[in-house]
């Protein structure tokens, strides 16, 4: 009976289900990135498409040509130049892997098959699988099937019989194989260098986190030691008195933030995904509140250039103290940048009346230069180059990512600096969702 009972409320179709939604949600982690290099294919798109009609029309005619396909292309392309700067919505990451199929396997492979398998459309197809295939790799490979089948299909429709496997086709596809292997095999090798790095990183900065904690700690335990004989001493008129505070109260701010960057350094380095699974529903005006509270200000004055505006409270499903953990590394990124050029403030704003809950993150530092910002969450990418690692914002973009959060950059040099960051509203759905991948 209980056997019964456990395939009748775990059918094998749900196994299937639960391992598309995991290869959604693993799609959906990769928005940011496959949005900017989907963008840069429409912009050669609305170019390229009518540029080589002209080619193959005119200069080097093709047997087979067809503007309105291509018309089709740029129609279908243009808005992405548009909606990339749209936040993470699901129809967005859709109507994304419409255009790469149809721009890329579909079209090419149609036109190789019109053209009989002609040279120039032979290669045309193989620069378009390679195209492809640097996205992720199962939705490449998804694409590719689907943009083939669909192309052989309209081959079908336009002659009433299918393309015929001869020699010139099937030549070509043990090189598109091989070209498809090449560039995943490349991709993977990228990752396993960037483990590895991050490998190298974690174990090197557990011995120097090791190493550095014990003269910290004795710091600031003599710091407050110190601070206590002050307060307690007799002759409280003395003019060293008050700068004498100050230091010692500089010193228990530094050893804090230290502690603070060895502890980012630590979970930039070594947190893997399964750490990031979200298992709390956290209030973010709380969680912006202990990170006031953990920061270690160098005065009052720093603390106070800092603003909190809460139009309305909002609750994410996450962890407290890796949140805690990213909002303390964008005040310090933006403390930074204001510190840089000597002038400005910050501004936190939360606003949860909206339908995706958001944070901003506001500063009027020294702001970041035109083409720099599509890179700042890159791993090991640094900005200025000699300011850090290049962890902390990759590590905050692969928290949020995780939680089916979105985090973007808006900037303007000497102006101002915009984190955006957007929540998933919290429904029972979507906690019921969340224990169903876990499980």
């Amino acid at each position: 009976m209980t056997e019964n009972n456990s395939s009748w409320k775990n059918p094998p179709w749900r196994a299937w289900e639960r391992a598309a939604n995991r290869w959604w949600q693993s799609i959906n982690t990769q928005f940011n990135d496959m949005t900017n290099r989907v963008a840069f294919l429409a912009w050669v798109a609305v170019f390229g498409m009518p540029l080589f009609y002209v080619v193959w029309t005119y200069w080097f005619p093709q047997p087979y040509e067809s503007l309105s396909l291509r018309l089709f292309c740029v129609v279908l392309c243009t808005p992405i130049i548009f909606t990339r700067h749209l936040p993470y919505r699901k129809w967005l990451a859709a109507y994304f892997f419409v255009c790469l199929t149809y721009g890329l396997p579909f079209f090419f492979t149609f036109m190789f098959l019109m053209n009989d398998g002609s040279s120039v459309w032979a290669q045309s197809l193989l620069i378009a699988l390679i195209l492809l295939f640097h996205f992720d790799t199962t939705l490449a490979l998804l694409a590719y099937v689907i943009g083939t089948a669909l192309a052989y299909l309209a081959y079908d429709a336009v002659h009433g019989r299918l393309m015929p496997l001869n020699y010139q086709v099937l030549e070509q596809l043990p090189i598109q194989l091989f070209a498809i292997f090449t560039v995943s095999l490349a991709k993977v090798g990228r990752k396993v260098l960037a483990q590895e790095k991050l490998a190298g990183m974690a174990t090197a900065l557990s011995t120097v986190s090791h190493e550095l904690r014990t003269p910290l700690r004795s710091i600031n335990a003599n710091a407050r030691g110190l601070n206590r004989l002050l307060q307690e001493s007799t002759d409280r008129t003395s003019p060293n008195q008050i700068p004498m505070e100050k230091a010692l109260a500089r010193i228990e701010l530094e050893v804090r933030h230290m502690n603070n960057v060895i502890d980012l350094f630590l979970l930039s380095a070594s947190t893997g995904r399964e750490n990031l699974i979200p298992k709390d529903i956290v209030s973010m005006a709380a969680v912006v509140e202990l990170m006031m509270q953990r920061y270690p200000f160098v005065n009052q004055e720093q603390r106070d250039l800092v603003a909190i505006t809460v139009r309305s409270d909002f609750r994410l499903l996450g962890q407290g103290e890796l949140c805690s953990m990213v909002l303390i590394n964008l005040l310090r990124n933006a403390l930074t940048s204001i510190q840089r050029v000597g002038k400005g403030r910050v501004r936190i704003v939360l606003d949860g009346a909206r339908a995706r809950p958001r944070l901003l993150f506001i500063d009027t530092g020294c702001g970041i230069e035109a083409g720099r910002a599509s890179q700042i969450f890159e791993r090991f990418y640094a900005y200025p180059e000699s300011s850090g690692t290049g962890i902390g914002l990759a590590f905050c973009k692969d928290v949020l990512e995780a939680w089916g959060a979105n985090i973007r950059v808006v900037s303007r040099p000497l102006g101002y600096t915009i984190f955006v960051l957007d929540f998933p509203p919290i429904v029972q759905q979507k906690a019921a969702d969340m224990r169903s991948l876990l499980n």
